[in-house]
């Protein structure tokens, strides 16, 4: 952990290998299970770009010094248009992530491993954070976009994101600039576990829209994006 906290102190970001992560976060109880819950995500409806590419489901959570993490009462996700012009502006309300996944082992360990990470990176310890599911769809004559809006910022303080699985895409290449534009990073999600760690008053990220390999087969990336901002 000591490499991951330096990484992203001295450069606003890490990309971290699946082996790594194994590493950090231990062996999953429940890991074929979690990854199967992506099998059952809603379809986004408030995509503005009128694609139909992009499945999630969403939970918020709460941690308090010296008490263990805790999932809110389902709750609407909101970004003001500053950080998704796209489809920001509006309280969006996406299906909740399933209770026995919320609790499971793999979250607990995942969420845990956010926190004790972004606590050495700031001296907050009451942190909102919210979990998203997602499935980016490629098909035939409709790419998926993983990041629709763009290189961005998310509006939080830390983003974790983590590589569930992808099957029969190519592209999807993360790219990661500083606030003055600068490049400084590019990288590819590609084994499950690999994960890109950002703080989010540093960098912005964005992802290359994702395509097929074969066309006649559908093809899809999941990923886990846990944001964790700061309370007052």
């Amino acid at each position: 952990m000591k490499d991951l906290v330096a990484s992203i102190a001295a450069n606003g970001f890490a990309f971290a290998r699946a082996a790594e992560m194994r590493g950090l976060l231990g062996r999953f109880a429940d890991w074929a299970e979690f990854a199967a819950s992506w099998d059952d995500l809603g379809l986004d409806t408030y995509m503005a770009d009128g694609g139909r590419y992009r499945k999630r489901r969403h939970a918020a959570f709460a941690a308090r010094a010296g008490e263990p993490i805790h999932r809110k009462p389902h709750q609407p996700h909101y970004q003001s248009r500053d950080y998704n012009p796209l489809n920001g502006g509006i309280a969006r309300w996406f299906d909740p992530v399933l209770p026995e996944v919320a609790s499971g082992p793999s979250m607990t360990r995942i969420l845990d491993l956010c926190r004790k990470t972004f606590e050495q990176l700031s001296a907050t310890r009451d942190w909102h954070i919210e979990a998203h599911q997602f499935r980016i769809e490629a098909r035939s004559g409709e790419e998926g976009r993983p990041t629709p809006e763009g290189m961005h910022r998310d509006g939080v303080d830390y983003v974790l994101v983590l590589l569930i699985g992808r099957s029969n895409i190519q592209s999807g290449v993360t790219s990661i600039r500083g606030i003055d534009d600068k490049d400084l990073g590019n990288f590819t999600l590609a084994e499950p576990l690999d994960a890109a760690w950002v703080d989010d008053h540093r960098v912005m990220h964005g992802v290359t829209p994702v395509e097929p390999i074969d066309p006649a087969a559908p093809g899809f990336r999941d990923v886990l994006v846990v944001t964790f901002r700061r309370e007052d």
